[in-house]
């Protein structure tokens, strides 16, 4: 397995000629990376010419995740099952690099304001069914071997101890008390099913009320279904998004989801992305403040009726 020395438009035009020859005479434009100096994050993706869309890396650690998302997406994408699955148009290790159809729309961040939440969430559970279905991880693991657990986040510990610098006084308590209820609901485990990992809003492709797409397969993994679940409390007004997609997966899949433990896997998701923003000097996602998310956090438990005893 080879990866790019460096990123640059030279670079990614010379791993064209090697496993896409008849695209290298497009035009390249990369984007303006920003976070990428640690060696785990050298990856990024440059349009190529205006159909293409170019995936690379230039570091082993990097090199390694993209080799994985190039197996799965290779095996995802021959299951006609599997909808809004990204067409390989070329792919290889030597160097790594996978180039992929582009197909024009929007982030779910984007248009999730004005789309009919309901008629989303059908599209979305779609997805997520024949993504979870066992004979996709059987087919999958096929060609990958056995799937990894999800990366390592911050953990509960972490952020009980690390976390209270960056909110109120307040919500000290509160975010303890969060963590614990977590630590139970998740001690049990669940049967894992292969997941996505990362399903978040600029992972997926929309055109108008229309979902086109579903990209980003580095981190598939093998967890529980609802751990494909925890970016959508976030994710629209008043959890509806969320509500509508588990609505829908349980009728197309004949298969109960405890919204709690959704709401768990966001708990975690959401503090450690907080901490590890704040402690880096990272601004969050919408520029606000971590006691601005523990806000969001109870608001989103209130309104799908999630209480907490005190203690």
């Amino acid at each position: 397995m080879e990866w790019l020395a460096e990123c640059s438009v030279d670079a990614l035009t010379e791993a064209l000629r090697v496993v896409a020859p008849g695209l290298a005479g497009l035009r390249v434009v990369l984007p303006e990376l920003v976070g990428r100096d640690e060696p785990q994050w050298r990856a990024s993706s440059a349009a190529v010419g205006d159909e293409f869309v170019a995936k690379f890396a230039w570091s082993a650690p990097a090199a390694r995740r993209l080799a994985h998302e190039i197996s799965v997406l290779s095996t995802l994408a021959g299951d006609a099952r599997i909808p809004f699955v990204p067409e390989v148009v070329a792919c290889g290790t030597e160097p790594v690099l996978l180039v992929t159809r582009r197909v024009p729309g929007m982030s779910l961040f984007a248009v999730v304001d004005s789309v009919d939440r309901d008629h989303a969430g059908r599209q979305l559970a779609r997805f997520l069914v024949a993504l979870h279905d066992p004979g996709t991880r059987a087919c999958v693991e096929q060609a990958t071997g056995t799937l990894p657990t999800p990366r390592a986040t911050a953990t509960t510990e972490q952020i009980r101890a690390r976390f209270s610098r960056w909110v109120r006084p307040d919500q000290r308590h509160t975010v303890a008390d969060w963590c614990d209820w977590a630590d139970e609901l998740l001690a049990t485990p669940c049967p894992p099913a292969l997941v996505h990992g990362d399903l978040h809003g600029d992972n997926q492709v929309w055109r108008e009320d229309r979902l086109c797409l579903v990209v980003d397969y580095e981190t598939v993994s093998a967890a529980e279904p609802e751990y494909d679940f925890r970016a959508l409390p976030a994710t629209g007004p008043d959890c509806e998004l969320l509500t509508a997609t588990v609505r829908h997966y349980e009728r197309l899949s004949s298969r109960a989801l405890s919204v709690e433990r959704i709401m768990a896997w966001h708990l975690r998701t959401t503090l450690d992305d907080a901490l590890w923003r704040s402690e880096a000097g990272v601004p969050l996602p919408d520029h606000r403040t971590p006691a601005a998310w523990v806000d969001d956090l109870a608001t989103r438990f209130a309104t799908l009726g999630i209480r907490f005893s005190p203690s």
